[in-house]
């Protein structure tokens, strides 16, 4: 085999490979990739054409389009729901006469615990139309009328019941309502 100066080579039987450097004889002189000068005979080394090599197995595509279909996809990470959470409440309705009007000014008791339930009858009755399973009616503490009209609105379905909200979360201030969606009427 004719090696000349510039070849990139092999050598036999152990890690190594560099560039021919000089040429004396049988003597050939390397220089590694690591930048160290060694002699090997010429029976020693093998030429490879590391370019040419690589140009053949990947001559119709790129190495980086190669490399990019060997690599595994990342799995998209799925966000856990605890147990606890899968079943909150999908529907919030809050019955402080401040977020249902702009000013209170002017109105009655009366006239606030009449927009107040009514409020509640609509939200129900979209609840239930639209087929969500619960709602929480924020009532608030104060001394429990608002409470007590909702729980005879609420007692008057027959598909519906009633208990405190999530302590935690709402404080004695609320109630949820959990719909059961396959009660036909008759």
């Amino acid at each position: 085999m004719s090696f000349k100066l510039g070849d990139f080579v092999l050598v036999l039987d152990e890690d190594l490979s560099g560039t021919i450097v000089s040429i004396k004889a049988e003597t050939i002189s390397i220089e590694t990739e690591d930048g160290f000068m060694l002699d090997f005979q010429s029976y020693e080394l093998v030429k490879n054409d590391k370019e040419e090599t690589l140009k053949g197995l990947f001559s119709k595509s790129s190495l980086s389009t190669v490399i990019s279909e060997k690599e595994q996809p990342k799995r998209k990470q799925q966000v856990n729901k605890r147990a606890k959470d899968r079943y909150e409440p999908t529907m919030e309705v809050d019955l402080h006469i401040h977020h249902l009007v702009k000013s209170a000014r002017g109105m009655s008791n009366f006239d606030m615990l009449t927009l107040q339930l009514d409020t509640a009858r609509h939200k129900l009755d979209f609840a239930i139309s639209k087929r969500i399973q619960k709602i929480v009616f924020i009532h608030g503490v104060g001394e429990g009328v608002l409470k007590t009209e909702l729980e005879y609105l609420f007692g008057r379905y027959n598909n519906v019941k009633y208990y405190d909200a999530n302590y935690q979360k709402y404080g004695l201030g609320a109630t949820e309502v959990y719909i059961f969606q396959n009660v036909t009427s008759t």
